[in-house]
């Protein structure tokens, strides 16, 4: 059984109504010519004689019936061969026609619901052989992103080079079947007191698939995320799988290797089903939850450290959920994105944000982070500028902070949307500065307005001396491009003592006080008079104040110490 042949649907119906239509325009013709026999016998010596003045000549009915005869014959078997060739073309085409019903045309491989079929098959001669069936979800990492910067061209023949390695990496009595875009699924029979075999096949497929393509000339990095399940342990629902669970279970499999950081293969386990579950609410609950508007912006200050003066807030998306009550980005921002939710969170967050921006003290700026994927929309700025032009809010007062990993996935796209938010007014920021993606080179070429040091080294920088080397060189290196400089992550007075050496820079962390929402943060901003032009002393010692009295607060809303890092809003 070929992994890429299509042969599980038998033509025995097809068969037999060939042989019948063979058998009536053969009868037709073996009667002719067995009438052709029998007046032939009478009418042939009487045409003889009368050739040779013999005798009389044949009986005229006789001879028209004889020459009849042989009309009937030629007839009969010219349209026995003309049937014989329609026969075969239209056979040829339901052939045809059941081969593009039942395969992928661009693989080859089986489709999905021929595969289910011929899954099933394979484990009832399994199962009567005293085998077991492995059934192998494979699915291609970041195949989307493929497609977006090269072309569905390229996205197709990536396809046909993963399939021919998928094909070559299976057993010879595997089937293969396409199952979704990039997504295909392999089966075969194995003896179950053998089943090392089985993780040899999957680690030769994740080895072999995530080796670099080249394809007419691009040299493409893929990698697969690969789950397994087996046909001799109960599915989920405790019963003997059939094709259908078995998929479920080994795309369970699957995408549990994908959340563990893909290019890897699993086993299904049962817990994972209850996890699947979890994600599959957290799915819902997103979706529905952005059109009621439970994602809600928190703000974190922004401060002058050498003046102790607020500066601007920069927004942080919460999930204010009724059934899981508030959520941390850390967790919806990765599933919203691979759901394809997350554009219309963060533009839901932003016009929230927008409006609570427009009763801040005129010089307040807000701050807010995109998800790398809404850097691959070509319609970000312009969705952006509707936004400001929506909420009456001045551009230049808006901040869009970039992380380092959007440089590391398309350059040339961030140059373009930089630009483009630039053209508009709006600054634009390098965010988690010093994670090592960017070079100094995308720094000094793409403009940025701003370097923000990531927050894991500044709030280590005290008791690590190699984090306080980078806060160091990072500094020095915005003076030298004449950037200007934010510290995520300051939590103690050790820390901002450590920064003040650097200058003018702006901080923002939990020694200036937690994450707020809109409401809190009004109160608090109006208690100090807006913060417009303070008394430097007495704004330091209420931010210091705030940030006791939010310390001792139980918990936070994030149940961590640590801000999660920002993606998208959060």
């Amino acid at each position: 059984m070929k992994a890429t042949s299509a042969g599980c649907v038998t033509g025995q119906r097809d068969a037999n109504e060939r042989e019948q239509i063979d058998v009536v325009a053969l009868g037709i013709v073996t009667a002719a010519i067995l009438l052709f026999v029998g007046t032939g016998s009478e009418v042939g010596p009487r045409v003889v004689n009368s050739f040779l003045q013999r005798g009389p000549g044949p009986d005229h009915f006789l001879l028209n019936a004889f020459l009849l005869n042989i009309a009937i014959i030629i007839f009969g078997w010219s349209r026995y061969r003309q049937l014989c060739a329609e026969l075969q073309a239209r056979k040829a085409a339901e052939k045809q026609a059941r081969h593009l019903a039942e395969t992928d045309p661009l693989t080859g491989f089986l489709n999905r619901r021929s595969f289910n079929a011929c899954v099933d098959q394979m484990i009832a001669t399994a199962a009567h052989n005293g085998q077991a069936v492995v059934l192998a979800m494979i699915d291609l990492d970041n195949f989307k992103q493929v497609n977006d910067y090269n072309g569905h061209n390229i996205g197709d023949l990536l396809l046909r080079e993963c399939s021919g390695r998928l094909a070559a990496g299976l057993p010879p009595r595997a089937l293969v079947g396409r199952i979704g875009g990039d997504e295909f699924a392999a089966a075969f029979p194995f003896d179950p007191n053998r089943d090392a075999v089985i993780t040899e096949v999957a680690s030769t497929l994740v080895e072999t698939i995530g080796e670099n393509a080249r394809i007419d000339a691009i040299i493409i990095e893929v990698t697969a995320s690969i789950g397994l399940a087996r046909s001799d342990f109960p599915g989920i629902d405790n019963e003997r799988p059939d094709a259908h669970a078995l998929l479920e279970m080994a795309d369970i499999a699957m995408y549990h290797a994908k959340r563990h950081g893909r290019n890897r293969f699993y086993w299904f386990e049962p817990q994972m089903a209850d996890e699947m579950r979890f994600r599959k609410e957290l799915e819902q609950g997103i979706r529905r939850g952005i059109g009621k508007g439970e994602f809600v912006p928190y703000y974190e200050q922004q401060i002058d450290l050498q003046t102790g003066e607020l500066t601007g807030f920069e927004m942080l998306a919460r999930w204010d959920s009724p059934h899981f009550g508030i959520v941390s980005p850390e967790i919806f921002i990765p599933v919203a994105e691979d759901i394809g939710a997350i554009g219309a969170l963060s533009e839901s967050v932003i016009r929230q944000a927008l409006e609570d921006a427009k009763t801040w003290a005129p010089h307040l700026t807000l701050a807010v982070n995109i998800s790398p994927l809404q850097l691959r929309d070509p319609w970000f700025s312009q969705k952006l500028l509707r936004l400001l032009v929506e909420a009456s809010f001045p551009p230049q007062r808006l901040e869009i902070e970039i992380t380092e990993s959007c440089l590391h996935q398309n350059v040339a796209q961030a140059r373009s949307l930089i630009a483009s938010l630039k053209n508009q007014g709006i600054k634009v920021s390098l965010d988690d500065f010093g994670t090592g993606y960017s070079s100094l080179a995308q720094l000094r070429s793409l403009p940025f307005d701003r370097i923000k040091i990531d927050r894991s080294f500044v709030s280590s920088l005290i008791d690590n001396q190699d984090s306080a080397a980078i806060v160091h060189a990072i500094a020095m290196l915005g003076k030298g491009l004449n950037l200007p400089i934010t510290a995520e992550g300051i939590e103690s007075d050790g820390v901002l003592n450590y920064l003040l050496q650097y200058g003018q820079i702006k901080g923002q962390g939990y020694l200036y006080g937690r994450p707020r929402p809109a409401g809190e943060l009004g109160e608090w901003m109006e208690e100090l008079g807006n913060a417009a032009r303070p008394e430097l002393n007495a704004v330091r010692k209420a931010f210091r104040d705030a940030a006791g009295n939010s310390a001792a607060e139980a918990g936070d809303e994030t149940g961590g110490t640590h801000e999660p890092r920002k993606r998208a809003g959060g």
